[in-house]
């Protein structure tokens, strides 16, 4: 499907120029940022979002990878003619993000050129010499015996678990997987039980192959989400559809409380004020692959619907979609990965909290990365300079309301934060939500893991959170979910995911 061209509304009038950073200054003043010249396509240091247009795809328009219907039979039999190339579940997934130009302007796995241009420099130099950013590296790794297979062929089919044609890979090129320099370039450390590296890195092949891809058939899970799958150009149908002036992207990998609702609405009543007619948000969770104490796509994406059928979302002004890219909590380094993909989608802001893509470090007793990182890098990030970065502000359970409001620092009594089994909000770090992963204190320290055995003691025993945490049906899904872990454990057969 091509990019449609959005709908030309009143820009705001209230501008003023950028600084070093690319920083949304605080919602409530003016804004400017920084935009690609739609003639040359390269970076203006001074020229401004037009701000009653989606934002422009990476390089200029969005690269779909899709062979055309009318094509399709004539590819499946030429790539059963090929030597071929049996895809990983993750490797499917980064099909799916290439062939609907999540990654624009890439047109299929890294070259070697590209892959260290990542590496060192986390964005790549286009031939018109722009940059765009690219910070994670998109590649296919093959062993020696697949090399052999391929011998001097210059295309591959690249093949399903049941060798069914998923794609063909053309104009393709082989080069060394240095396994090592990889891992420390995207994650800043080699230290074992890195959760992506373990699961595609680790045991994967010795090569890395590159070239051209074009996707058969658009990838479909049949696992009752893909409605929720929206391309980036479906999303900017959807988009233009509403008439919206602004897109605020706000992703997520765990179930959605009042303190990320809180945001969210905020962030959309500033806009408002700023003089956007209709900003409509993006709530975005990553759909690809998760470490195994993340809360399944299943159940998060049955706890975000109860969300906005409480009403504590608008679905007017909501658009919830599925983001098909594997996780890889690498933090700065892969935040930037996640907000460029989003420019691709038509958002022109960026919601970035405390410790953006992180983890804790696989064996000391602390985060992996720095809880300021994500949001600097950001800020700074080559290729990023016409995206509003949006930083979280400070939010805790505030007991005088019963829910989730800002902090206000001349009354800090009547806020909770972390306390022992008490659920309580982290300031600054709400993709962190209690009891579902490691919670924060209000200074920054770990309590541990520990917490996900307490939400499973919450599951179990029927409790609820404070008034005013979470929407009722939101929670009622989450003690589902972990009450089916409890089956699970106790050798009982867990129920279906509700539907």
């Amino acid at each position: 499907m091509a990019a449609i061209s959005s709908l030309s509304l009143k820009t705001p009038t209230k501008i003023q120029s950028l600084t070093k950073t690319h920083y949304a200054i605080p919602l409530n003043l003016p804004f400017s940022c920084r935009s690609k010249s739609k003639r040359t396509g390269s970076i203006g240091s001074r020229t401004r979002i037009r701000c009653g247009l989606l934002i422009e795809p990476d390089g200029g328009k969005l690269v779909e990878l899709f062979v055309e219907e009318s094509q399709r039979e004539l590819k499946r039999e030429d790539a059963l003619k090929l030597p071929k190339i049996k895809l990983t579940k993750i490797d499917l997934e980064w099909v799916h993000v290439l062939s609907e130009g999540w990654a624009s302007p890439l047109k299929g796995f890294m070259r070697e050129d590209e892959f260290l241009q990542t590496l060192h420099f986390n964005s790549i130099r286009l031939e018109d010499g722009s940059v765009v950013n690219m910070s994670v590296p998109i590649v296919l790794a093959i062993d020696d015996s697949q090399k052999n297979l391929i011998g001097g062929s210059s295309s591959v089919a690249l093949v399903d678990d049941e060798n069914n044609p998923i794609a063909i890979l053309s104009d393709i090129e082989i080069y060394k997987h240095n396994k090592e320099e990889r891992i420390a370039r995207t994650w800043g450390t080699t230290a074992p039980g890195l959760p992506y590296v373990d699961e595609a890195i680790t045991h994967s092949g010795n090569w890395l192959i590159g070239g051209d891809l074009k996707v058969i058939d658009p990838v479909k899970y049949n696992d009752g989400l893909d409605r929720f799958r929206l391309s980036p150009a479906e999303l900017r149908d959807e988009f233009t559809r509403r008439n919206a002036d602004a897109v605020f992207a706000f992703q997520l990998r765990n179930p959605v409380h009042n303190g990320h609702a809180l945001l969210m609405t905020d962030t959309r009543r500033r806009l408002l004020e700023m003089g956007y007619k209709n900003p409509v948000l993006l709530l975005h969770p990553l759909g690809g692959y998760t470490k195994a104490d993340d809360v399944p796509l299943h159940w998060r994406m049955k706890q975000h619907e109860k969300v906005l059928e409480d009403g504590v979302l608008d679905p007017e002004t909501t658009v919830v979609s599925i983001f098909p890219s594997p996780m890889h909590y690498a933090g700065p380094t892969e935040v930037q990965w996640h907000a460029k993909a989003r420019i691709n989608a038509g958002a022109n802001f960026y919601i970035v909290g405390r410790d953006p893509a992180g983890m804790s470090h696989p064996l000391e007793k602390r985060d992996l990365y720095d809880a300021d990182h994500g949001k600097k890098v950001l800020s700074m990030a080559p290729g990023l300079e016409r995206l509003n970065i949006l930083p979280f502000r400070v939010a805790a359970y505030d007991k005088t309301k019963n829910g989730m409001a800002f902090f206000d620092p001349s009354r800090p009594q009547d806020f909770i934060f972390i306390s022992g089994t008490k659920v309580s909000i982290s300031p600054l770090a709400f993709s962190i939500i209690p009891y579902v992963a490691r919670i924060q204190h209000w200074c920054g320290s770990t309590v541990g893991e520990s917490e996900q055995h307490k939400m499973r003691t919450l599951a179990k025993n029927k409790e609820s959170p404070p008034d005013g945490f979470m929407c009722p049906g939101g929670w009622k899904v989450l003690v589902e979910y972990y009450d089916s872990l409890a089956a699970a454990e106790n050798g009982r057969v867990a129920e279906p995911v509700p539907s």
